[in-house]
């Protein structure tokens, strides 16, 4: 004879698992999201000329989007549902839909463009172009060139004031950073700085700009009011990356070379502390609470949680062979972190440090955005 299938016991099993996905769905899917929201990442794959836009809520892929070779500088504009980024090789900005996941704009922007930056209404984007020595701005709206400036030898970075009305401008092979009107483009200033400048940050009230070197064991810190250099200020090692504290206290400056962390005094421009943190960290990102400082180790393969207050690392979260740059989701409930020799994204939980998963990306990610939309 025959067993009698238990009807009820199928559909309380039914019900069981689905709600068992149910709970892990809500588990992964970031608490402040409204339905109909969409939580976005999206990796410049440098190898591959391409983007890939990685959906967060569903932890996956949905497209890689050719953008131009030696993709760089990519920004979420704030006010326009678009990322924004440049072609080193092809000699123009790209504007990427992130609904349709389509290029929409290519815009030239001279030889060699090695910097983006946008304003914080959105309205325009400066793009600083390396084998021009020139900077342009471009209205985001027509996406047309509205204004341009000339810069020093090979520009590498290019940031804007808070307020968006001052351009600094890092000069790589004379030395110098230009300081322009954001509206104009007109010359404010040309200061002397350590050689080879290249990364930048500004304080929030827009009175320093800290300027890291890229082959000198200095950061110049210059007066943005006065328009003069105040300090070249020795850290013991090359700077790899700049993380400003929120309120603009301290500025994290990870060093492979020096394998940790240098702590500057940005009101006293001194090096204030070191934490010594593992083989080659390369990049880091800081919680908007300024308690946790996640920095990226490129040959140890795993991403350092390190306690600000108590200027101490924790456990070290494994996520693959050379992961360097790293990102914290809107709402701080992921960290991301890119892959450069893997070709993927880690995505981790950043309350447990738990890695949830890794998003196979393009070749070689080296910059990371993420939006809400």
């Amino acid at each position: 004879m025959k067993p009698r299938l238990n009807y009820r016991l199928v559909v309380l099993l039914v019900l069981l698992v689905g709600l068992a996905i149910r709970e892990v769905a809500l588990e992964q899917r970031p608490s402040f999201l409204r339905p109909g929201l969409h939580l976005f990442a999206y990796a410049a794959n440098t190898a591959e000329g391409t983007v890939t836009a990685v959906d967060l809520v569903r932890l996956a892929p949905v497209a890689t989007i050719a953008v131009g070779a030696d993709p760089a500088g990519l920004r979420t504009n704030p006010t326009r549902k678009e990322i924004w980024g440049v072609s080193t090789s092809g000699g123009y900005a790209w504007v990427l839909d992130e609904k349709s996941n389509q290029v929409v704009a290519r815009i030239p922007a001279g030889i060699a463009p090695a910097a983006l930056e946008l304003s914080p209404d959105g309205k325009r984007a400066y793009v600083a172009a390396s084998g021009s020595n020139a900077v342009v701005a471009i209205d985001c709206a027509t996406r047309q060139v509205v204004a341009r400036g000339r810069t020093g030898a090979r520009p590498q970075a290019a940031r804007l004031s808070p307020d968006g009305t001052v351009l600094v401008v890092s000069n790589h092979d004379d030395a110098t950073v230009s300081l322009f009107d954001a509206a104009s483009l007109a010359v404010k200033g040309v200061i002397p700085v350590a050689p080879n400048p290249e990364k930048i940050v500004i304080l929030p009230d827009g009175s320093k700009a800290f300027v890291a070197s890229g082959s000198d064991r200095q950061i110049s810190v210059v007066d943005l009011k006065q328009k003069a250099l105040v300090a070249r200020l020795g850290i013991g090692e090359t700077a790899d990356d700049l993380i400003l504290k929120p309120d603009g206290g301290e500025l994290y400056i990870a060093s492979r070379s020096a394998h940790g962390v240098i702590v500057v005094n940005t009101q006293t421009n001194e090096v204030g502390d070191y934490l010594l943190l593992g083989m080659s960290p390369a990049a880091a990102t800081l919680t908007q609470d300024a308690q946790t400082l996640y920095v990226s180790d490129a040959a140890a393969g795993h991403v350092v949680p390190v306690s600000i207050a108590v200027r101490q690392p924790e456990h070290v979260i494994p996520v693959g062979q050379s992961p360097g740059a790293c990102r914290l989701t809107p709402g701080e409930e992921m960290l991301l972190v890119a892959d450069t020799a893997s070709g993927d994204l880690a995505v981790i939980r950043a309350k447990t440090s738990n890695l949830i998963t890794l998003i196979p990306t393009g070749a070689a990610p080296r910059d990371l955005v993420t939006a809400v939309f």
